[in-house]
């Protein structure tokens, strides 16, 4: 050991007796213990810590997206900016954690999926409200949460709260763009449907960067969401596809079926068509 390395370790703290330490301040105790398996298998564990490190990344891209809405309706959208950026950065990670998943095979999953029961990742709240706050409502999902009074209420407070891309339609609006005036005050329960005064406005946005260059920013960056979003869509379906194949999903849905089927969903129709007209 060199004298430096001497030096450095005698630095260190080993006293934490009356200290708070890493592991403290995470709470590693309590994340490191909830992975309780319901079988034998060596590969469930594997299913496990994929999908709840998933919901750790979903609840801070909900933190971000609501700062995001927020900083937007303030006016901020420079902040905005460093906030979605961090989403697109955050759904990379989401993305390759299919790779890791796609390591178990049919014949191990079917090993445990029965002690599965009706538990399924179509039940994620957190998706849930991350598609409310993109924009995609869909009220059949909410009756999946109303065993839990506490979590319905935050569920339909997101549902009937604007999306972020209605918050962008509104800076359109201030802007001076002629927007459709039934567009800025709609009930936000509603899907989003494409709107042609909303498609001229970002296409002369996209006319004339210099003078919109902060809106023209904006569409980058939501373009930047729902690309990653649905590149996340397509591994999820593919992978499902790859371990059960076409079966029907522990949740009931018509698992690769539905997924397939989300996958044309667009979350800002005008931001994808005006590319055409250009």
């Amino acid at each position: 050991m060199s004298y430096r390395d001497s030096k450095d370790q005698e630095n260190v703290h080993t006293d934490f007796r009356e200290r708070m330490t890493y592991g403290d301040y995470l709470q590693l105790d309590q994340l490191l213990e909830s992975q309780d398996r319901l079988s034998s298998h060596h590969d469930e564990m594997l299913f496990i810590i994929i999908h709840q490190v998933s919901e750790l990344w979903m609840k801070l891209i909900l933190h971000e997206l609501w700062a995001a809405i927020d900083a937007i309706n303030k006016g901020d959208l420079q902040a905005a900016f460093k906030m979605l950026a961090r989403v697109s950065n955050i759904q990379n990670q989401i993305i390759h954690a299919w790779d890791v998943l796609s390591t178990l095979t049919p014949s191990e999953y079917i090993e445990f999926r029965d002690d599965l029961g009706q538990a399924s990742g179509f039940q994620s709240y957190q998706y849930r409200m991350i598609e409310f706050a993109l924009g995609y409502k869909t009220p059949h999902v909410m009756k999946i949460y109303e065993k839990d009074e506490v979590l319905h209420k935050k569920l339909k407070e997101a549902y009937q709260s604007p999306s972020i891309y209605d918050v962008a339609i509104k800076k359109l609006a201030e802007a001076g763009f002629d927007i459709n005036p039934s567009l800025l005050n709609r009930d936000y329960t509603e899907m989003y449907h494409a709107d042609e005064s909303v498609k001229e406005a970002w296409k002369k946005v996209y006319l004339d960067v210099d003078k919109y260059w902060d809106l023209y920013q904006l569409a980058e960056k939501l373009v930047d969401i729902e690309d990653s979003l649905q590149q996340w869509r397509f591994r999820h379906m593919k992978t499902v596809e790859r371990i059960i194949g076409h079966k029907i999903g522990t949740g009931g849905s018509s698992g690769v079926g539905y997924l397939k089927k989300v996958l044309d969903h667009r979350f800002f129709p005008e931001l994808w068509d005006i590319r055409t007209h250009l």
